[in-house]
């Protein structure tokens, strides 16, 4: 049976945030013979209450056709944000339609959120004691309501296992992308980012606010830079080789960098090696070493280092388990 994924739609609800989880499960597909283009989620929209009209924070209203008992039946449940919360956003606590909904959701089932839908969540108490994050205008108040969460303010999303919370907005769509990535490796979510014209992969420890995302007309970028490092990955890339990519000094360059990208050169290099050698794990028979070299990591050691401290496992277990996964589909 296919992993079904409930979204709960509250009244007040984003709907860009609400659309997320179909745009991204709902297109997540099986590459390759002989079960090609075969689904591998089911999506299934849900209200607290019997089927019926939930409202948004725009100017319409959405019609959902699924009550709560459509959480009894969920994998995994994602609450995307909603501007009125009431007494979850005031209190830290759940109403009694909210609690009763919640109810419905089968012990062992992931928990999402995106954006402020984390305050549905700690409200519940899936998160004491937990990694989180949220928007990060509203950080120091979900901070303050919720001590016993442990928030992180600055990074588009947190996987703390079977709970997972996002950022606001875009930052969902990252954190749904990685979730398929993590369920079905990076084929299967690099091919929805691009039916998506969204990019493949930004980490979540990636910061939430860029100081100037975009570049000030007639600024140089660090645009070019980056495509030629992405073409010779295998390769020594030295900072101040990128940086002549732009006819910048390193100084400058590192900074302007940091500026539109939200982290060092010397990360976001890291980051694509790590995707690079992932994909290489699960779609080659490669041995440790050569994944290693084609990466750009050198040595077999180096290797592990990275892949560990990113995924946290060996090279050699993310294979094994990405291909029990395929295996069983």
């Amino acid at each position: 049976m296919r992993h079904r994924v409930a979204v709960l739609a509250l009244d007040g609800v984003i709907p860009f945030e609400l659309g997320i989880p179909q745009r991204v499960f709902g297109r997540a597909r099986i590459l390759e013979p002989p079960a090609a283009d075969e689904k591998l989620y089911d999506v299934v929209t849900c209200s607290v209450r019997p089927p019926g009209p939930v409202r948004t924070d725009a100017d319409f209203s959405i019609l959902v056709e699924h009550g709560p008992e459509a959480l009894a039946t969920a994998d995994t449940v994602v609450v995307p944000a909603s501007y009125e919360l009431g007494p979850v956003h005031e209190e830290g606590r759940l109403t009694d339609e909210l609690a009763a909904a919640l109810a419905y959701i089968a012990p062992g089932a992931r928990m999402v959120s995106i954006c402020t839908g984390s305050y549905v969540l700690a409200a519940a108490g899936l998160l004491d004691g937990r990694p989180a994050t949220t928007h990060w205008s509203s950080a120091d108040h979900f901070q303050r309501l919720f001590p016993k969460v442990r928030v992180d303010p600055d990074v588009l999303f947190v996987d703390d296992g079977d709970v997972l919370t996002s950022a606001g907005v875009a930052a969902g769509i990252d954190l749904c992308l990685h979730i398929v990535r993590r369920d079905h490796g990076t084929a299967v979510a690099n091919d929805i980012a691009r039916r998506n014209v969204v990019p493949p992969h930004r980490d979540g420890g990636q910061a939430q606010f860029i100081r100037r995302p975009l570049p000030e007309a007639g600024l140089a970028t660090t645009t070019a830079a980056r495509t030629w490092a992405l073409g010779r990955l295998e390769q020594p890339v030295l900072l101040r080789d990128m940086a002549r990519q732009e006819s910048m000094s390193v100084r400058t360059f590192t900074r302007r960098f940091r500026e539109e990208v939200g982290i060092s050169p010397g990360q976001w290099l890291a980051q694509q090696r790590v995707e690079r050698a992932r994909h290489l794990l699960e779609s080659t028979e490669l041995s440790i070493d050569q994944v290693a070299r084609d990466a750009g990591f050198g040595t077999a050691t180096s290797l592990r280092q990275h892949v560990r401290a990113a995924l946290g496992v060996s090279p050699t277990a993310y294979r094994r388990a990405f291909r029990s996964t395929a295996a069983g589909r």
